[in-house]
């Protein structure tokens, strides 16, 4: 049985806090220690530079992350844990991908449309202080996840379009060029997909209102007191619905403790004690990872050989893929090249063929192309691909004559001859020498 490969990066553009652990660290660790799993963790360096241009912070920022995946219970022997920018083959792959993905998609982006909305409401040119990074930011998400043919990508809710995107991109590579890629999958824990900050907003270092995973635990207590809540004295029943401090209890609480903290919602708590019982929650979890977390912090220079050598295992897959897909579009050595007479004889020789296929519809497609690609007839969509098959298999035995009989469904380009269509039905049904 095929390892399922799971991946999961986490951008280095500042201290990871308690959104980055429930949303992708922990949940990565957790799939990590899954039979049959193949797990690939990388600090997203080169997305950094998309909206951080202090060099100073980007490295503190990949220090402190690699130190919170291995104290929070990462082995760096039983997976691939390296830094994004010292696997060269993705910077690679993106410019390939970029080559087969269209600017309409890309336009779709959720961070995109936000920054052209946000500059029309101002008044201002749609693109204005819109870099080609931010841009591009799908197409490097892609190349992240396709290097390694990752079958699940955890993410928060507000990332699963960049994976349905990577799907796309894949599946048009697939179709230009052979099956490569498989096409991944968005995992996501539907309770703790997005967490919410210290003011109701998703907690993100962007808005200034996330709590540091690893805050002493004074700090930590005094921002959880700061998490905002209604006015609702206590006595008065109050909501779990909304409520950013019951949805941060929920993602550390067992079901049990969750329903009991429900409870208490209705039964009046609080908010002073309500935020109590989150503090004693998250830190009874998180402090027995904070004195190992501070013992890496300290010593960067081993997670630096740490990160190395987890490159090195992670070039050992990319490379020789990146040598495959490079052949896969044309970056050949010349010396492959066949000689023009050899190249004549081969295109001679050479026949039509039927290509089966499945469309997102769910429906099952043929084409017949001939010996350099070229669409000669195009089938419309089958329910099963019997249907298909048995449709191609009447055209292969037939020829010519068998068109009339499935013409219904069957669309020949407007290029494309009746005549060329027929010589190639009949060459397909002849013997094969």
């Amino acid at each position: 049985m095929t390892a399922q490969r799971f991946l999961t990066g986490i951008t280095t553009s500042g201290e990871p806090h308690l959104g980055n652990y429930v949303g992708a660290i922990r949940p990565a660790i957790a799939a990590s220690l899954a039979p049959n799993v193949q797990s690939f963790y990388f600090l997203a360096d080169y997305h950094s530079l998309i909206k951080i241009d202090d060099p100073a912070r980007i490295q503190r920022s990949t220090l402190e992350i690699a130190a919170s995946f291995l104290a929070c219970g990462l082995d760096p022997q039983r997976v691939n844990f390296y830094r994004q920018s010292d696997v060269p083959e993705i910077a690679e792959l993106t410019w390939l991908l970029t080559c087969v993905t269209s600017k309409g998609l890309l336009n779709r982006a959720h961070a995109y449309k936000a920054a052209v909305d946000k500059n029309a409401a101002a008044g201002m040119d749609p693109d204005a202080d819109v870099n080609a990074g931010l841009f591009m930011y799908p197409v490097l998400m892609t190349a992240d996840i396709l290097m390694f043919n990752a079958h699940k990508v955890p993410v928060g809710r507000d990332q699963v379009q960049h994976v349905e995107m990577a799907r796309d991109i894949a599946q048009r590579f697939n179709h230009l060029y052979g099956e490569h890629f498989v096409l991944p999958q968005a995992l996501i824990e539907e309770s703790v997909a997005t967490l919410p900050g210290l003011d109701g907003r998703k907690m993100s270092k962007s808005y200034d209102n996330s709590i540091p995973l690893f805050a002493p635990r004074a700090q930590l207590q005094k921002l959880i007191a700061g998490v905002v809540t209604d006015s609702r004295a206590p006595g008065e029943p109050k909501d779990t619905e909304g409520s950013a401090l019951f949805q941060i209890f929920q993602a550390f609480a067992s079901r049990s403790e969750t329903l009991e903290l429900a409870n208490a919602y209705a039964e009046g708590i609080s908010w002073a004690d309500a935020k109590q019982r989150l503090f004693e929650r998250i830190d009874r979890e998180i402090a027995p990872m904070r004195e190992h977390y501070q013992a890496l912090i300290s010593d960067p220079a081993q997670i630096e050989s740490i990160l190395l050598e987890g490159a090195l295992k992670a070039r050992a897959l990319a490379a020789p893929f990146n040598a495959t897909l490079r052949h896969a579009v044309g970056l050949r050595k010349l010396s492959s090249v066949a000689a023009p007479a050899k190249q004549a004889k081969a295109e001679k020789s050479a026949r039509p063929a039927f290509k089966q296929y499945r469309e997102r519809d769910g429906k099952f497609y043929f084409k017949l192309v001939d010996a350099r690609g070229r669409l000669l007839l195009q089938s419309s969509g089958f329910d099963s691909p019997k249907e298909a098959a048995q449709t191609m298999a009447s055209l292969s035995a037939g020829g010519a004559a068998a068109l009339a009989d499935q013409a219904a469904g069957l669309t020949r380009p407007a290029d494309v001859s009746a005549a060329e269509l027929t010589q190639a039905l009949q060459l397909l049904a002849s013997p094969t020498l």
